[in-house]
């Protein structure tokens, strides 16, 4: 193996339980378990369609579940969400193989530049939607990865924890994992499932 492309919110840094309290506290201030697992079922699939469906659902404002998430997203400039159980040594044992550790994320690049900078996370190239790629599932951002350095898909594993992350990855012919979270379920076709990132050990030392 080359290479393994990552999703950085949610895969390496544990952006979800932030974002899943901001926008149920919108729906009540003190949300319930119920709740919460509620708004955890929709982010796992989009944010942007997660602040859709619970306006719809709740009849509250669009703009006051957008406000929550911006405000989430600001907080994390100084106070970043955590990386994400087993990250550092998985990525340490892809560097450890002589392979590359690469992002494809829809976040800005200064956001996501500011966030890997903040946890010490040490990739070898990235790529940003908002740098003119189309968003995932579209294949774009990791067609760009591969052939910036040079990668053969089959050399490479692709990692991430929606449906669009290994839909892409595998729209490209790379071989996909979805980071699942236990207890929310996910449509993801046929792809492999892992619930913890230390089980891709065994497949970045292969």
């Amino acid at each position: 193996m080359r290479a393994v492309i990552w999703d950085l919110g949610g895969t390496l840094v544990d952006t979800y339980p932030d974002v899943d309290r901001a926008l149920a506290s919108v729906l009540d201030p003190e949300p319930d378990e119920e709740l919460l697992h509620e708004v955890a079922v929709l982010t796992r699939r989009s944010s942007s369609e997660a602040i859709a469906e619970l306006a719809a659902r709740h009849a509250v404002p669009v703009r006051g579940l957008r406000d929550a998430y911006e405000a989430t997203k600001r907080h994390w400039q100084r106070h970043p969400a955590p990386v994400m159980a087993g990250a550092r040594e998985v990525l340490a044992a892809v560097r450890a193989g002589g392979a590359l550790n690469l992002v494809a994320t829809h976040r800005d690049r200064e956001s996501a530049t500011a966030l890997l900078s903040a946890l010490d996370l040490r990739i070898d190239d990235m790529v940003c939607a908002p740098d003119g790629f189309p968003r995932k599932p579209d294949p774009a951002m990791v067609r760009a990865l591969l052939e910036r350095q040079d990668l053969d898909p089959g050399d490479c594993l692709a990692v991430g924890d929606r449906p669009a992350d290994v839909a892409s990855a595998a729209a490209a012919g790379v071989r996909a994992v979805l980071l699942q979270t236990p207890g929310i379920p996910l449509a993801a076709g046929g792809a492999e499932r892992i619930d913890r990132l230390e089980q891709l050990l065994p497949l970045v030392r292969a």
